[in-house]
């Protein structure tokens, strides 16, 4: 069971004592979340987190899994990239009645009728709300950016998404014009307790490096995020060539799959296709628990890059400016909300602006170090997870009126 009062050491007293308060308001509640995938990707990870903290403070908290095939994932994948893409495909009526289907099975098995509160996580679940009962509060998650989606997509999340009581997300920039419910803006957070954030003792870094076949004595770039062409690891390999002409370097490409992203295989293919005549190129394909693994990497890291086209929020910039990295993060979605271009870290629209500014950081170690510290106290102040749980304590205050 994680303790609340083991934070105390990363913030104020203060943001301690309000999340007891709220807690203590709302003592003995039941609360659901529901998304669609134990591991793999952000969702997940910060579920890991925030339920069993939420169970500490004594607001009994569950997380269910939401059940699809590969036909219903490899939908909701499309549905995914519609919703953060305009004029990007059509929804055909054998891809509705999958979703639809789906949704009735686990309308059917999953057990909503002794909760208060209901989280419901992303599109994959979205029609779980047909289970709504009176004086149930149920909120959507949304995690991506639907501010420009193909109009099709909208009509189709439109089905559901009014029913819902609220709607959270995590940038006012991300919400669409045409949604009719409240609104509540909580960017995501990172857990400083977490295996992937806490310190590490060297030699299990080196040893770390020694594993994977990498090293230890060039400079390494790397890139942590799923298998995603969003994540433009394409871009990312092309950047590192430019910069391989003038410093020699390394890149890391660390992933793993999550069950719920069918394309993930097809990326990773992909990228062994491209990279397998370079030496100082890695595509490693982690388990989802490889925490430790990718803390080690971020550390020893001479540059983070996560140079996405789309981003929900990416919060692998967050867990490496948490090590006192400046990141170079694409100019995109939540890492704008992340990195303070030029002060933090560096934000890029293109592969040559992504070249420049990782041979910028290779050859400047006090700018590294000066960026660094100064992205780790943006976090700080910003990014973990004790001002996500607060924040979700005080929406579902609101929500209860309470």
């Amino acid at each position: 069971m994680i303790d609340i009062n083991e934070y105390s050491k990363y913030v104020d007293k203060k943001i301690i004592d309000d999340i007891l308060l709220l807690a203590k308001s709302l003592e003995g509640l039941r609360v659901l979340h529901i998304n669609s995938t134990h591991e793999g990707g952000g969702v997940a990870e910060i579920l890991s987190r925030l339920v069993p903290l939420m169970n500490s403070l004594d607001i009994k908290t569950d997380w269910a899994v939401f059940k699809g095939n590969q036909q219903f994932f490899k939908f909701t994948k499309k549905l995914h990239n519609m919703l953060h893409l305009p004029n990007y495909d059509k929804i055909d009526s054998n891809e509705v009645l999958i979703y639809l289907g789906t949704t009735y099975e686990n309308v059917n098995n999953l057990d909503t009728d002794n909760y208060d509160v209901i989280f419901v996580h992303d599109p994959q679940p979205l029609g779980m709300v047909m289970k709504k009962k009176d004086k149930q509060k149920w909120i959507w998650r949304c995690h991506i950016d639907t501010s420009t989606p193909t109009e099709k997509a909208w009509e189709f999340i439109e089905l559901f998404v009014n029913a819902y009581d609220c709607a959270i997300f995590h940038m006012p920039d991300f919400v669409h014009s045409k949604l009719n419910i409240p609104v509540y803006i909580i960017p995501p957070s990172i857990d400083p307790i977490h295996p992937k954030n806490i310190e590490l003792e060297k030699d299990f870094i080196f040893n770390t490096l020694e594993k994977l076949k990498i090293n230890p004595d060039k400079p390494i770039i790397l890139q942590v995020s799923r298998f995603d062409r969003l994540k433009d690891p394409m871009g990312v390999y092309k950047a590192y060539k430019l910069v391989k002409k003038n410093y020699d370097c390394q890149l890391v490409l660390a992933g793993s799959f999550a069950s719920d992203d069918p394309e993930g295989i097809e990326v990773y293919n992909q990228l062994l296709d491209d990279t397998q005549d370079d030496k100082d190129v890695l595509v490693l394909n982690l388990p989802p628990d490889s925490h430790l693994e990718i803390n080690a990497l971020q550390r020893v890291s001479a540059v983070v890059i996560q140079k996405s086209i789309r981003e929900g929020f990416g919060l692998v910039v967050s867990e490496a400016m948490w090590k006192n990295k400046a990141v170079i993060g694409g100019n995109v979605g939540g890492i704008k909300k992340q990195i303070v271009n030029n002060h933090t870290g560096f934000l890029v629209d293109t592969i040559e602006e992504a070249a420049y500014k990782i041979e910028e950081l290779l050859t400047n170690e006090e700018l590294r170090e000066r960026m660094g510290k100064l992205a780790k106290q943006r976090v700080r102040e910003l990014f973990l997870i004790t001002r996500h749980l607060k924040d979700y304590l005080t929406v579902i205050k609101n929500q209860l009126g309470k």
